[in-house]
This record gives C-alpha cells, structure tokens and sequence, in this order.
C-alpha cells in the first residue's frame, strides 16, 4: 500500500505539471526594404518615304511617319531627343538631316508634329524635344518626317541611322 500511497500522489502531479509549466515568449521586430528605380525602354519603326519613288512624277514634299515605343516606370518623368542622324556632320547639326546612298545625298527633316513645324531634336539648335510622364505601359509617339525635294536626287536607296536618347 505505500507503493500506492506514493504513485496517486506523483501521478496527480505528473498530470498537473503541464499547467505550472508555461512557454516563455518573446517578440521583436523587423524590416522588409525595397527600392524601386526609375526606368525606362524605348524602341522605334523603320521611317520609309518609300520603296520606290519616282522623282519625276512624286510631289514635293514628300511625308511620311514613324512610332517611337516609351515605356517609363509609373510617375517618371522623361524627355525624349533625336540627334541629327549619322551624315548630318554633327549630333546637333539639325539643319543638315541627309541620306546617304553611297557618296550621294537625300536632305530631309523629323519633327514633332504632323504639321511639321517643330523639328525634334535634343533641344538645342532650333531644335525640341518630347516630355512625357511614364505610366508603366507603353506610350506611343510618332515621328512626322518629310523629303522636301527630290530635285536632282540621284537613284538609289538612301539611308541614314537616328539615335533616340529617353532622359529620365
């Protein structure tokens, strides 16, 4: 009987241990970051004035247009400059926008609006260029382009390279 005398006993306290035994806690805190940058892409279409131009029966001047693809981060403001193109002599040199087939030259000009009375440029030189404000989806500009004479052109298949700058 003193077995069981002592086994009640211990068994109760056994049992009861869990409810005076208590988990300890603590708390803290901590950060999460991130930093988001502003950005943005740009992309453009060929401008073509066409594939086969008869300059003795086309009229001058002579348009075409071109799309220019922004996609800027929401909120970013940006602005977006042509240079001159490869032949004009200069990255400002505006008013000598050329062609080149071979050693021979097609003069024309881009600008900022179908009326083509702003030349888009890097706004310098009589020249403007386009603000805008990112949206985060793509935004689409267009480049109004003229040949203003095709008098005394030479055949043959003109081409000039246009570098697009997006400062944000």
């Amino acid at each position: 009987m003193t077995l069981l005398k002592i086994a009640k006993p211990l068994a109760l306290l056994i049992a009861l241990l869990p409810a005076f035994v208590q988990a300890a806690t603590t708390g803290n805190t901590f950060q999460v970051t991130a930093t988001v940058t502003s950005a943005c892409t740009v992309s453009g279409t060929t401008l073509n004035f066409g594939a086969s131009i008869d300059p003795l029966a086309t009229a001058t001047p002579l348009d075409a247009t071109s799309t220019l693809s922004v996609v800027c981060t929401n909120t970013t403001p940006y602005t977006v400059a042509l240079n001159a193109g490869t032949n004009a002599g200069g990255a400002s040199n505006f008013g000598a926008r050329t062609m080149k087939s071979g050693s021979n030259t097609l003069g024309y000009q881009l600008y900022l609006d179908a009326g083509r009375s702003s030349v888009w440029g890097d706004g310098t030189a009589s020249s403007s260029t386009s603000p805008g404000t990112g949206t985060g989806s793509t935004q689409t500009l267009t480049i109004y382009g003229r040949l203003p004479s095709l008098a005394n052109v030479i055949p043959g298949s003109y081409t000039d390279t246009v570098t697009v700058t997006v400062s944000y």
